[in-house]
Formats: C-alpha cells, structure tokens, sequence
C-alpha cells in the first residue's frame, strides 16, 4: 500500500476529471471489497484496481492494453508478486474495459471490470459531461446534450455495450435505475442541466 500511495496513485493526477485520483480510489476500495466478499486474493485486486488505468498515459482507445503492459514491466511488483500472478494482473487489466467483447478470463479481471463500473446515476451522468467538457471544449450546451444523450445510450441501455460480470452486485440495481431515468427525457435534461450548470461554475 505504501508503494502504490507513493509511487501509482500521484500518476492519475495528471488525467481527466473522470479519471483522476477520486475515480482510482473508488475502484481500489470496490475491488477489495468485492475481493473479500468472493474470497479472491486481496493484495491481487488492489494492486490490479491501482494500476488499471494508467494506461491512460497513451491513447485513450489502447489504455487498458498499455495499462497491462505497465503493470507487467513494473519489475518492483516482483517483490510481492509471482511471475504466474503478474500474468494474471496484467489480463485483468486488459481486460476492464467496458466495451470489451469478451468477458474477463479471470475473476481479478471480473473484479475490477465490476468496481470501474462507477454506476450510481449521478456519477455516471456528472462523468459523462466531465468527459464531454474535457475532451469536446468546442461543443457547446446544446452540443454536450447530444453527446451525453448519445454516449448513454451507446453505452447504458438496454442495447447499449455495457456488461455486468458479478451477479448480485450494486452494479445491477443502479443499472436499472439509469435505464429507467433514460426513458424519462424531461428528467434527465433536468438532471443534464443542473450538473452541466455546476461542472461550468466550478
């Protein structure tokens, strides 16, 4: 822990709003949680949580392969690791994606695919229009709409990309509850508007 604190966790510092130290932190927290409650090893989860998005130094649409690379070049995880479960780290980074296509080939790989599923509605909308103030600044209010509308529904609906790979998690009943706010437009511009308003102000 001292390790990750000192020398992984400062390097999202430099990375978008959704992807900043708040968002790594929530995930290391989910994944040892949900590690305990499966009985998967700890230490793993953590490690595999803390490096999951550093991948996020390079291109955005690679990150979770670049991200498993650095974790299994890091040769100071030698000092806790085995060779046979760097290997297993370094897949369940790349796999955490969620528009992967394929489901995680291990449970550390289902583990933080699941905590990286920040799916409580408000974080998933305040994050969307991070993402979209951070990464389209030329849009503007009316374009933003559209984008949130569109990433949302590519990725959260019922058609949409996303997978959930722990039955039973949190995951699924705040799934449902994003689902239920998308057929209620007038809600989620509301919704849409006030967040959109705070993200600018603050």
């Amino acid at each position: 822990m001292a390790f990750v604190e000192t020398e992984i966790l400062p390097r999202y510092a430099g990375f978008d709003k959704a992807h900043g130290l708040p968002h790594v932190t929530r995930v290391i927290n989910k994944s040892v949680k949900l590690a305990k409650s499966i009985g998967a090893d700890v230490n793993m989860a953590y490690a595999i949580a803390a490096y999951h998005d550093l991948g996020l130094e390079g291109p955005r649409a690679i990150h979770h392969i670049t991200g498993g690379k650095i974790l299994s070049a890091d040769a100071r995880l030698k000092k806790w690791f085995s060779p046979e479960k760097i290997t297993v780290m370094k897949e369940a980074v790349e796999d955490h994606r969620a528009s992967a296509s394929h489901a995680p080939r291990s449970v550390y790989g289902k583990i933080v695919a699941e905590a990286d599923r920040e799916l409580e509605p408000e974080t998933v909308f305040r994050r969307t229009i991070q993402f979209g103030l951070a990464r389209y600044p030329e849009k503007d209010k009316e374009g933003q709409w559209l984008r949130f509308n569109e990433h949302l529904d590519n990725k959260y609906s019922g058609h949409g990309y996303i997978r959930l790979w722990i039955p039973g998690s949190e995951n699924e009943s705040n799934l449902k509850a994003i689902r239920e706010l998308l057929v209620q437009p007038v809600r989620l511009r509301q919704m849409f508007d006030r967040i959109y308003e705070e993200e600018i102000n603050s």
